[in-house]
């Protein structure tokens, strides 16, 4: 009887023996189990398609659709266990703010969105966050740079760049350095908040460094005919000229500053330079040209979270076909995204609030630099790079720890490098002689 126990609990024993081999070389019983996925995060972008930023909206959309590459390259963003794809519904707001209001208010309760991203301008951007604050719907401010943004107690909204008048500060600084210093400076402006606010800090900074504005003029946001305006300019023999307002109105007042022969030792423009489409459109008349921005790719900020400088400009280059470096519009973008991303994943949930408060809370940096906000919800991280254009290339200037070039200055006259300008065809007047009978 004993023997016969001993040989039946061998059996059961090898018969266990083989259960769990079995069990060990089963596909059920490798690795962890698979992360679920849930529905798609729905995130809503007020922007720019038509109107007159409608170049500047293309590309802060270029730099928000590597965002969601980024994001979803895994599968989208985990919360608790479930990966969720990032989706962006994109509203055109033809480029006016009131039409932002109402595209951010349309995603929102037509389109669901969850969260939004803003629009490219601060006057865009401005409206938009009056939405989302009603709504108590958290919004990553990617291309919004005005102070009046942050300054009406909004809770919502948070911004990564830094405020616009710390653009013409670095810039102007960096003028100082300069020699023969530059002493004069003409100023033209865009009327909108944040080109007015721009012109205004420039021309107030300048003052303080010893160079005096002789003239300082609005145009209508959008113009593209500026002769008038640079011609009272030039009359000035300013050392420095420096627009205050959007790409197309950039390319235009430094096509009319070179047809009207207007010799500044420095051309400066507060949006235009930063991107490749401002050499394209004007050729080598956009060489040395300066500009300050928050961001450029040969600055390679050490990044703890996201891609690094480099994977992003090879992301960009290969999603676009292009061996250009982005520029700062569309960089801003998708450091909005990150950040928008980063506060998901510390919240560990898409309840608004707690991804707001995280937001609020977030400390990170990035590729594009330090991402953490203040209380008003605007970055405290306030870099301002100074770039110039170089035989058609963006090179940044200055400061000179982070500069890919040596500056090239003073500016050569337009004679120098292009000849004398073609006289203009004589007027074709009217004939002369009796007026024909009725």
């Amino acid at each position: 009887m004993g023997g016969k126990t001993l040989v039946t609990s061998r059996v059961w024993t090898a018969v266990a023996t083989l259960a769990l081999l079995g069990a060990a070389c089963s596909p059920l019983a490798v690795g962890p189990e698979p992360v679920k996925t849930g529905a798609d995060l729905v995130i809503g972008i007020p922007n720019s398609a038509t109107g007159s930023l409608a170049t500047e909206g293309g590309l802060s959309k270029q730099g928000y659709d590597l965002w969601q590459d980024w994001s979803n390259r895994n599968g989208g963003i985990t919360v608790q266990g479930v990966k969720h794809k990032v989706r962006l519904v994109y509203q055109d707001d033809q480029s006016q703010a009131q039409k932002a209001a109402e595209a951010a208010e349309q995603l929102i309760t037509d389109q669901k969105v969850q969260f939004l991203l803003s629009p490219y301008s601060s006057a865009t951007t401005m409206t938009t966050a009056v939405v989302a604050e009603r709504h108590q719907v958290p919004m990553v401010d990617s291309n919004g740079a005005a102070r009046q943004i942050f300054m009406q107690g909004l809770r919502y909204t948070f911004g990564v760049l830094s405020p616009a008048d710390r653009y013409p500060i670095a810039a102007i600084d960096w003028e100082t350095t300069l020699s023969p210093r530059p002493k004069t400076i003409a100023i033209t402006s865009a009327d909108d908040d944040s080109s007015m606010l721009i012109a205004k800090s420039t021309a107030d900074y300048s003052e303080t460094k010893g160079i005096h504005v002789v003239f300082m003029q609005t145009y209508p946001a959008g113009s593209t005919n500026l002769f008038p305006l640079i011609q009272q300019a030039k009359a000035k023999n300013p050392d420095i000229f420096f627009n205050s307002g959007h790409f197309l109105e950039a390319v235009a007042a430094h096509k009319a500053a070179k047809d009207l022969g207007l010799d500044a030792k420095l051309f400066a423009y507060g949006v235009g330079p930063t991107q490749p489409e401002f050499a394209q459109a004007l050729g080598p008349a956009a060489d040395f040209v300066i500009t300050a921005a928050p961001w450029t790719a040969q600055a390679k900020f050490k990044s703890s979270y996201g891609p690094t400088s480099v994977e992003y400009v090879e992301a960009y280059r290969q999603k676009y076909h292009t061996q250009q470096e982005p520029g700062f519009i569309t960089a801003d973008s998708t450091a909005s995204g990150l950040a928008l991303q980063l506060a998901i994943e510390h919240a560990n949930s898409l309840d608004r609030l707690k991804v707001r408060d995280a937001l609020a809370a977030l400390d990170v940096n990035i590729f594009y630099g330090r991402l953490k906000f203040d209380a008003q919800g605007q970055n405290t991280f306030h870099n301002a790079l100074v770039l110039q254009v170089q035989n058609g290339q963006r090179q940044t200037v200055w400061p000179p720890e982070l500069a890919s070039a040596t500056p090239q200055y003073p500016t050569p006259t337009w004679e120098s490098r292009f000849g004398t300008a073609a006289a203009p065809p004589k007027a074709k007047l009217p004939g002369t002689g009796r007026p024909r009978a009725r």
